[in-house]
């Protein structure tokens, strides 16, 4: 046990503290021996994949279903022991540091896994890396969900000798460069980011009805922004009704020909209670959290959806789409909470 101590450090490259697809990735492998060693091999890798799994019962047995995608895969040689016996593969006593360099891709980067190939198979394989390639030039950012995620990292491994293999791994927050992730850079896209959401319910409750209009000031909102939202709401039942607004995510995961949704509601906020017979407006200003991931669909595997909810009670509900989108570095600072004066007031 000579190797003491193995540990990988990298340069950031913005504030973020992120990466992006031509970034120069930068660091440096310090090794503490306690003396002179061979290393048998010495490489650091940096790796970017998708990957999603998920149970599912069936009766008495449970099966499995998995898929993962590989973004690229590149590997640098610090040391390796080619039989040469000229020094090159000695680590030297005491604390030794070895940079490394890599050049974060723009496309996916594959490599055979099987040795040997017919012809027919080889031409299967180029058109399907073709189609993919044409697909996945936006690589997409990095993502933990219920049952899937998208990472990237950079890994150092020390071989000494068959048994003996010192590793060290270092994750890469890794970010898209596209800024909408979730559909084509378009001027009719930015437009409709920008536009009101407006949708209207009529319920029976009892010998009543209720109706319900809800308007949120615009579909896309960026991490740490303020978001206006009015409810009116027309309460001509026998029960009051309380208003609550809720931010659901939604997140989806397909693994071959199966597909899965986990979904949650986080409460945003409360309105007054609203008395039978009456009638009441009222206007809320949501905060969404800045380390929200924002709204994408730019992985085959996976896709990461939200809706503003507004309900009554169980039965009663209205539903705005909502895109998150990314923020600025700064946007984890508190803002302060403005209201909007647009919103139209039910007559008394």
């Amino acid at each position: 046990m000579a190797v003491k101590h193995l540990s990988l450090e990298y340069d950031k490259v913005n504030e973020r503290g992120t990466f992006s697809p031509g970034d120069v990735l930068s660091g440096r492998v310090t090794v503490v021996s306690s003396k002179e060693t061979t290393a048998q091999r010495f490489v650091v890798r940096a790796k970017g994949k998708a990957k999603v799994t998920w149970p599912e019962q069936r009766g008495r047995s449970t099966v499995l279903h998995s898929d993962k995608k590989e973004y690229f895969k590149f590997e640098h040689v610090i040391l390796q022991d080619k039989n040469k016996g000229d020094g090159s593969e000695i680590i030297r006593s005491g604390r030794s540091v070895y940079p490394f360099s890599f050049v974060v891709p723009d496309v996916c980067v594959f490599r055979p896994t099987r040795p040997r190939y017919s012809s027919h198979t080889l031409v299967c394989l180029l058109l399907e890396n073709l189609l993919v390639f044409a697909s996945s030039r936006d690589m997409p950012s990095s993502y933990r969900g219920k049952w899937g995620r998208v990472t990237y990292s950079v890994r150092a491994q020390l071989t000494q000798t068959i048994w003996l293999v010192h590793k060290t791994k270092a994750e890469l927050p890794f970010l898209t460069k596209s800024d909408f992730p979730f559909a084509s850079r378009s001027e009719m896209i930015i437009i409709g980011l920008k536009e009101p959401q407006c949708a209207s319910r009529i319920s029976f409750l009892g010998r009543g009805t209720v109706t319900m209009n809800v308007t949120s000031e615009k579909m896309g909102v960026k991490q740490g922004e303020a978001l206006g939202v009015s409810v009116e709401l027309l309460n001509s039942s026998a029960c009051a009704l309380t208003p609550r607004l809720y931010l659901r995510e939604k997140q989806t995961f397909v693994a071959q020909s199966h597909r899965i949704v986990h979904a949650s509601d986080t409460l945003f906020a409360t309105g007054d209670s609203v008395p039978a017979g009456t009638s009441h407006s009222v206007t809320k200003v949501l905060r969404i959290p800045p380390r929200l991931p924002p709204t994408f669909f730019n992985c085959s595997m996976m896709k990461l959806e939200y809706r503003l909810k507004v309900t009554l009670t169980r039965d009663q509900e209205v539903r705005l789409p909502l895109v998150v989108l990314l923020g600025s570095p700064h946007t984890q600072q508190q803002q302060r909470p403005r209201r909007s004066i647009w919103f139209r007031k039910l007559p008394a």
